[in-house]
């Protein structure tokens, strides 16, 4: 007869088996929330997949494509120069992270700005672009974009801001994005290579793309990642593969509303997959290792606030990039993870000790459990993830909302413009 210690040890045992099983085979992304959509598409328009492709959702840091956008066809009427420096301003040093953190004052080139938007996904750098085109006022440049997105036919976009910061009238929609993703590739197919770059450095600041297709996905070469949390993560990414016959195909997909940079990577390339496949491209990829499998979705559960527990199956081309086989072999950062940090609130307050001689030593030791119980209770760190980013956490300091509720946006007055 099993005990329940017993059955418990069967259980993760079966449970580790599984994965293991699951990470043989095809990727299956857990995205099925309220808030989940996706759209693939062709280089001409045609839709090959799509859900939700019309819902509403956030855009996060999906909607700099447009700031660049705008930037770009700066650039092409000559109302900007690569070369030409723009200087950092009070109103744009203040935006959160995901930033380059320039000063006020500090100058940085406009091809420099394009490179940080595009790697870092820097918001300070993305509102100074907006107030550079938008005549000093983010807000006035984002009711251009607005109207640009109209011009384009994204019919269900309306833009707020240049950065993607959290603002309930900034909605898009899968379709809507991919119709984006799609312009930027055929109208500027000069400037379009720079969403193919993996690192750089800008300011003499070291960066790293937060687009991880560009090294796991066989052809990728963009978009744009993003994440707020009333967003989850999402994606603009576009990849090139050859049929039989040498014929090139370009796929673009945007989903959105994933739980993590992990599944909605797994699933994008999924996704992309399916339509290369059916038109006419051959598909050849093979398992990750069950060894890999622990390591990815140790990096899954540090790139979200609600890890999923659950072992998912992971799968990458045959044909893998150095880049990617160098992340590959990085250990996974779960230490510092909200898991571990209420595994540690969970541990019992006391100690087993030797039992006390006497009624003394009994209430010092009550005493000690009490003050041990009581620094326990206080808020312990946790890990957030900066707006923007593709999965890198940052750690913060953890707040209660009883004692301070979540205030609604405030929008920015115009004298800081």
């Amino acid at each position: 007869m099993l005990t329940l210690r017993a059955f418990g040890r069967l259980a993760t045992a079966l449970g580790i088996v599984v994965g293991f099983v699951l990470a043989g085979g095809k990727a299956q992304a857990q995205i099925g929330s309220e808030r989940y959509s996706a759209v693939v598409t062709d280089a001409n328009g045609t839709v090959m997949t799509a859900m939700n492709p019309d819902a509403p959702r956030y855009p996060a840091s999906l909607t700099k494509m447009m700031t660049l956008y705008l930037t770009f066809e700066a650039l092409r009427d000559g109302r900007l120069s690569l070369g030409q420096r723009l200087i950092m301003t009070d109103s744009a040093s203040e935006m959160p992270p995901s930033k380059l953190g320039l000063p006020p004052g500090t100058g940085i080139t406009v091809e420099g700005a394009i490179l940080a938007v595009i790697t870092k996904s820097a918001n300070d750098v993305a509102a100074l672009l907006g107030e550079t085109l938008g005549g000093g006022s983010e807000e006035r440049f984002a009711q251009v974009m607005t109207m640009k997105a109209r011009a384009l036919g994204m019919s269900n976009t309306t833009f707020r801001n240049a950065s993607g910061l959290p603002n309930p009238d900034q909605m898009t929609t899968a379709r809507d994005m991919a119709t984006l993703g799609r312009r930027l590739i055929h109208d500027f197919p000069e400037r379009y290579g720079y969403f193919s770059t993996v690192r750089t450095k800008v300011m003499g600041i070291n960066l790293r793309s937060h687009n991880r297709m560009l090294d796991s996905y066989e052809g990728a070469d963009g978009i744009k990642t993003g994440f707020i949390n009333a967003s989850g993560f999402n994606i603009v990414t576009s990849a090139v593969r050859s049929k039989p016959n040498g014929e090139r195909v370009r796929m673009i997909a945007a989903v959105f509303g994933g739980s993590s940079w992990v599944e909605r990577d797994r699933h994008a390339a999924a996704l992309l997959d399916s339509a290369f496949s059916r038109s006419g491209v051959q598909i050849d990829e093979a398992p990750v290792m069950a060894s890999r499998a622990a390591p990815l979705l140790g990096r899954a559960e540090a790139a979200t606030r609600h890890a999923r527990s659950t072992t998912v199956a992971a799968r990458v081309p045959a044909a893998r990039s150095r880049g990617t086989a160098q992340a590959s072999r990085q250990p996974a950062r779960t230490g510092r993870t909200t898991t571990a940090a209420r595994a540690t609130t969970q541990r019992p307050a006391q100690r087993n000790v030797a039992q006390a001689s006497t009624t003394h030593r009994q209430t010092a030791s009550a005493s000690q459990s009490s003050l041990r119980t009581a620094t326990l209770a206080r808020p312990t760190p946790r890990r957030q993830i900066e707006q923007g980013d593709g999965g890198r956490p940052v750690a913060v300091a953890a707040r209660s909302t009883a004692q301070k509720p979540l205030a609604p946006p405030v929008k920015r007055v115009a004298s800081r413009d």
